[in-house]
């Protein structure tokens, strides 16, 4: 929880924009949350269920539950009989793989989703022991309100980490690289390389630009015999010994 602290990326969606953001998909985790939080699970791990690990290996049963030999079997338990704990350690599965930091209203409303649980558990102890009426009823009245709110944010935050797996598959955003196009390589027996991506050249050079006509060599002008220099009086081999230097 500690390094958590120190992610710097955020939830695609927060939990107060889940609900419009992904309105049926909200609905369905409402009414049907341990089939939504299965799914979900199974799509956390890239649909590879040879890395299932009970509650995504952090709690002390993770690992003891037979869970190589029968991974859906022992999901499927742990999204009915654990709900809570799947919910939350999936959530600290994409948590730990993108680096992702819960907000601050984020935690809030998780934390008063427990804090009105625990009020509730206490009143509802409480009533049982006293036998009171009225204070059984007000308990009542807070379980139910407890409930519904527990169900509501189990649906908000299960909708945001099946947009964040969106957004991590590439269904919006940013789309992942394309597979760029297969390019024609040029052959030594043609003439030319061929032009891929570029409009096709009428000549070189372009219109316009000043044509000279192909000179010979050497060019007119250019004087055909240079004179004759000192040394061509000599024969080849007969030329005159360098002077001698003094010792």
């Amino acid at each position: 929880m500690e390094l958590r602290k120190n992610f710097r990326n955020v939830w695609h969606t927060d939990l107060t924009h889940s609900i419009q953001n992904d309105t049926p998909y909200c609905c369905f985790a409402l009414w049907c949350a341990p089939c939504a939080s299965y799914l979900l699970r199974k799509r956390a791990l890239y649909d590879d269920m040879s890395r299932y690990v009970c509650c995504a290996g952090y709690m002390p049963c993770s690992g003891r539950c037979g869970e190589a030999k029968c991974p859906q079997l022992c999901l499927a338990t742990e999204v009915f009989c654990c709900f809570a704990n799947s919910v939350a350690s999936t959530r600290f599965l994409l948590q730990d793989e993108f680096q992702i930091q819960t907000t601050k209203c984020d935690n809030c409303i998780i934390g008063f989703m427990v804090c009105l649980s625990q009020v509730a558990c206490i009143f509802s102890i409480v009533a049982c022991i006293v036998g009171m009426d009225e204070l059984s009823e007000a308990s009542q009245i807070l379980t139910c309100c407890s409930d519904m709110v527990y169900c509501t944010v189990c649906a908000c935050m299960q909708t945001q980490h099946k947009m964040e797996m969106d957004k991590r598959d590439g269904k919006f955003g940013p789309q992942p690289m394309a597979v760029p196009p297969a390019q024609q390589m040029s052959r030594f027996d043609q003439a030319t390389p061929p032009a891929v991506g570029y409009p096709p050249q009428q000549g070189y050079p372009p219109s316009g630009y000043p044509q000279h006509p192909p000179q010979g060599y050497p060019p007119s002008g250019y004087p055909q015999n240079p004179p004759p220099s000192a040394y061509s009086q000599y024969p080849p081999g007969a030329y005159p010994p360098p002077p001698a230097y003094p010792k």
